[in-house]
């Protein structure tokens, strides 16, 4: 197994890391449950440091480190359940310096450098977001633009977000295009309700939005963008596990029963040195894959599949252990624990679960066709 963790990767974690324990208590996680907006003054700080361009080449505005160099970022989010619309941003941002047009680069990349916010449209009512599924299509129009017709499910942060990159069907042809907010009526977004009540998550409606065709995306390498989404959910989940490990040592270790710390006892002991060994685990496997997902190919989506398939199994049994353990309080609102199990039964689901991963994984390992 090949890991490269370079210099920037370490004090981006040092740094991240930091700014999240102090930024992201939990006190502010349950603070963002109701809100009706994001924190915008958190973003603010988060393109201060540079962590929005992270992706972006220099020349627009970024760092250009590359995707790998935002794994740290992403753990540590994860370490502190931290809320934003970071995952849609960067992903939009790496869609765009692929697949984009010179002129969406030049116009999109600096602003999002900046600041501003993007999301993701790919999964269909069914949760699908399978090229074969696409149900959006976009149709030309006498006026020399696409008419899109359709709904999308699961879009975060589709209320703030600028603009958003869709899947849709063009003459037969599973295409990405750029639709700004402005383009979308009024009531054309409309909030779901999600296990992961920290995610603002929508459902968006397309019916009837005109789109000029230079909001067509050049190219659409939909196993790429695929494979950064596994790859930072797998960050996530890596930090999620870490977070979730804190949690449920701190009560292992200051709850007694029967005149004993209930950590003392092997049915409590030997699941958390469990999660302990999957998460050191995930995060080989999560590095690993961050060294090879620049390359492409075979061994970068073997890499991605294994991670994701190995980070969301240990990441929900983790959760579920941690409301365990609590016991009768485990299973209320007022308990921590609830929070991690949530974040990591949204993760383990998007991209598909370990099952279906596993699926997929079966004819790269063994070489033949299922």
């Amino acid at each position: 197994m090949a890991i490269s963790f370079s210099d920037e990767q370490a004090m981006l974690l040092e740094t991240a890391t930091d700014f999240c324990r102090k930024r992201s208590p939990m006190q502010a996680v349950r603070g963002a449950l109701d809100a009706t907006n994001v924190n915008r003054e958190l973003w603010a700080e988060m393109a201060g440091l540079g962590w929005l361009g992270i992706n972006i080449p220099e020349s627009l505005g970024g760092l250009g480190l590359g995707v790998d160099s935002l794994v740290p970022i992403v753990e540590a989010m994860g370490r502190h359940l931290m809320g934003s619309p970071y995952f849609g941003s960067v992903l939009a941002a790496e869609t765009l310096v692929r697949d984009g047009t010179e002129e969406q680069k030049g116009k999109w990349l600096p602003a999002l450098a900046s600041g501003s916010v993007a999301t993701l449209a790919l999964s269909e009512e069914d949760g699908s977001w399978l090229l074969e599924n696409v149900n959006v299509a976009a149709a030309n129009n006498k006026a020399g633009s696409l008419t899109l017709k359709g709904r999308k499910c699961f879009v975060t942060d589709a209320d703030i977000a600028e603009f958003m990159l869709v899947s849709v069907m063009l003459e037969g042809e599973a295409v990405l295009v750029l639709v700004q907010r402005d383009q979308l009526s009024d009531y054309a977004i409309q909030r779901e309700t999600v296990i992961d009540q920290t995610r603002r998550s929508f459902q968006v409606d397309f019916a009837g939005v005109e789109i000029p065709t230079n909001q067509v995306l050049e190219t659409a390498d939909f196993g790429h963008l695929e494979q950064v989404a596994m790859l930072l959910l797998s960050a996530e989940m890596s930090g999620g596990l870490s977070g979730v490990l804190h949690l449920i040592v701190d009560y292992l270790t200051t709850r007694k029963a029967f005149g004993r710390y209930i950590g003392s006892y092997q049915s409590l002991k030997h699941p958390a040195s469990d999660i302990l060994l999957s998460l050191e685990a995930v995060r080989s496997h999560l590095y690993h894959a961050a060294t090879k997902i620049n390359a492409g190919g075979a061994e970068s989506e073997t890499a991605v599949l294994m991670t994701k398939s190995i980070a969301s199994e240990a990441y929900a049994f983790a959760g579920d252990r941690a409301v365990q353990f609590h016991g009768g309080f485990g299973f209320t609102f007022d308990c921590d624990a609830q929070l991690f199990l949530r974040r990591a039964l949204w993760c383990q689901h998007q991209f598909g679960d370990e099952s279906y991963l596993r699926q997929r994984l079966e004819p790269l390992l063994l070489d033949r066709v299922v």
